[in-house]
């Protein structure tokens, strides 16, 4: 019970990993809608509607970006790589086609999605992760 009140960190790796898999869980559903055409036009009208070139391009990107940054993200493979992606792509998001980056009107989830992608670029995956096994660097399995 000591351990659970101290400041020192309890299963921080291990941690880590199952946020970054939900986290990846979370991004794939929503990147699976690259494949849905009726959603992807609702997507393309949203960036025609302010005027964008090459709505349908902005919309399929952003859309890969969630599904290809989730797949890294639950795999732990690139994971860092994989968390640009979803910081690039959900800011996108707020500040191009939500509330022009009012994150307590309207635009927490895509706000929180950089904030845990934040977390996976300075910890990194945590343990386990292809990462762990590709670069030969376990890190802490607390």
């Amino acid at each position: 019970m000591g351990k659970f009140f101290s400041a020192s960190p309890a299963g921080l790796s291990g941690g880590i990993a199952l946020v970054r898999i939900i986290t990846g869980v979370l991004l794939l559903y929503h990147g699976r809608e690259c494949f849905n055409a009726e959603k992807m036009e609702m997507y393309t009208g949203w960036f025609s509607d302010r005027h964008y070139t090459q709505p349908a391009l902005w919309a399929y990107t952003g859309k890969l970006a969630e599904l290809l940054s989730g797949a890294g993200l639950v795999l732990g493979l690139f994971t860092r790589l994989a968390a640009l992606g979803v910081i690039a792509a959900f800011t996108g998001i707020i500040f191009l086609l939500g509330d022009k980056g009012k994150i307590f009107e309207g635009d927490q989830h895509p706000f929180l999605f950089i904030l845990l992608s934040l977390v996976f670029l300075f910890t990194g995956p945590g343990f386990p992760s292809f990462d762990s096994r590709i670069f030969k660097n376990k890190g802490n399995r607390n």
